[in-house]
């Protein structure tokens, strides 16, 4: 079922809260053991389920009564161990739920348990994670995509409804193209990020799976609003996001040419002329436009993400909490717990920014990639001057086979190569599926103005209809 259906379903008191859950522990058991999106279940799933009754007893409203979601493990769960993947992190229980997760399960949500990321959310494809790999349901043999593989592997096999994960590159969108599944990441400060442990502070959102536009809407519209926890917040309330097909037949859209001149796999490129061709039928209008800097995105991202990781990821000195080795001197303690504690991909992030931040080296490399930032953003300000909102694909790839990019480090990073610009400019954007290659599912990818989120689900509600969902299937896990 899908989560409007279970939270209707359950306020008018067809279903008990707990029914959904259930059914989705019931598919977690059956196929997690191969897929292995999630780290842990939730115990306390009765008690949470008593107090969904008691609130609706009570008349409380839910949006999303009853209905299971699945948690990133980079995201704070009170009494449910939050590791971010890592040997780091691996005993810690959090005092406090992050806000994304108090909303919602004030809004009803049942959090079934926590998923699987690269470790600290640094990688594409969920294999960089101390706890063994996630698998794609499409294919069990390829990656879902990453560093929210787990949630968008829980979503794509029908385990659970919806996700929360975290997109600091496009670590919702690119997992979402790889299995099938809806991925959105709102304007910067739309939604709080109290709770989700930094990766980079001024890139990191907290974003959304499902499979139907009705869902995505309904689960994002209940984390947005500004939070006093939480200071980059934007000060205005949730917008609505119900869609209005009439709204969206109005829109134009850009084309974005640099995303597809070359690099694209057939499939892919069919996906982007089919998702044109749908939407022009619905009146939709679509001219070509142009930004150059693009071509400087990947690298820009990569200089300010790994800046923003090393400062970050200081904390982690075995002296306040996390693991700790067995030391007496304070040097030794802090190099041996970081050695034991961390994977390589986050010692080669946290290396590469601490070199970018160095001594000599800081105008040269973050100073100049923060001044082609301003760049990348002007130039989205520009163009949406002309449209109202961008296309471009999502991966230029789909799903790649597991273990064939991790010695090839270049390989793995061009796989976000059409998704980091967007967190660059703070700007929000929507992952939907287009179309198939080889039985794979690949993806279109939606940018709009910041604080136009509507204008996303305005489209993708349009193609969803007009193509009768063709598109946003459940893995063939049967």
């Amino acid at each position: 079922m899908y989560a409007t259906e279970i939270a209707e379903r359950v306020r008018r008191g067809e279903l008990d809260p707990l029914d959904a859950a259930r059914a989705a522990l019931a598919r977690v058991e059956r196929f997690d053991a191969d897929v292995r999106a999630f780290l842990r279940l939730n115990p306390n799933l009765e008690e949470e389920a008593e107090g969904v009754r008691r609130a609706l007893r009570e008349g409380a409203e839910l949006p999303l009564a009853g209905v299971p979601v699945a948690v990133k493990d980079n995201l704070n769960t009170r009494g449910l161990a939050t590791t971010c993947a890592s040997r780091v992190l691996e005993n810690y229980l959090p005092p406090y739920d992050a806000t994304a997760v108090a909303r919602l399960r004030a809004a009803g949500a049942l959090v079934l348990g926590k998923t699987n990321l690269d470790e600290f959310a640094m990688g594409s494809s969920t294999e960089h994670s101390a706890f063994g790999p996630t698998r794609n349901p499409w294919d069990l043999e390829r990656a879902p995509g990453g560093s929210s593989g787990g949630s968008a592997a829980a979503v794509g096999a029908g385990m659970v409804p919806v996700a929360l994960g975290s997109d600091t590159g496009g670590s919702v969108r690119q997992p979402a193209a790889f299995t099938g599944t809806l991925g959105f990441k709102p304007t910067y400060g739309r939604i709080s990020r109290y709770g989700l442990v930094a990766f980079a502070s001024s890139l990191d959102q907290v974003g959304t799976f499902a499979r139907s536009v009705d869902d995505l809407a309904r689960v994002s519209a209940v984390l947005m609003g500004p939070d006093p926890r939480d200071a980059t917040t934007v000060p205005a309330p949730a917008p609505a996001l119900e869609p209005d097909d009439a709204r969206g037949r109005g829109l134009t859209v850009g084309l974005v040419r640099e995303t597809l001149e070359e690099g694209n796999t057939p499939g892919v490129a069919t996906a982007v002329e089919h998702f044109r061709h749908v939407l022009e039928a619905e009146g939709v209008r679509f001219i070509e436009v142009s930004l150059p800097s693009l071509r400087y995105a990947l690298a820009t991202y990569y200089l300010v993400a790994t800046a923003e990781a090393s400062s970050n990821l200081a904390r982690y000195d075995g002296v306040h909490y996390g693991v700790r080795a067995s030391t007496a001197d304070v040097v030794e303690l802090m190099k041996e717990t970081r050695e034991r504690g961390f994977g390589p991909e986050v010692k080669r992030r946290i290396l590469m920014g601490t070199f970018a931040l160095s001594s000599g080296y800081y105008d040269a490399y973050y100073g100049r990639a923060l001044k082609v930032r301003r760049r990348i953003a002007n130039e989205f300000a520009r163009t949406f001057g002309e449209v109202d909102v961008l296309l471009t694909p999502t991966t230029p790839t789909p799903a790649f086979p597991l273990g064939s990019r991790l010695d090839d480090p270049l390989a793995m990073y061009l796989s976000d190569v059409d998704t980091v610009a967007v967190n660059l400019a703070g700007l929000p954007a929507l992952s939907l599926p287009a179309g198939f290659e080889e039985g794979l599912p690949v993806a279109v990818q939606l940018i709009a103005p910041a604080l136009e989120e509507a204008r996303l689900f305005d489209l993708a509600r349009l193609f969803e209809q007009a193509t009768e969902a063709a598109y946003f299937q459940l893995a063939p896990l049967e």
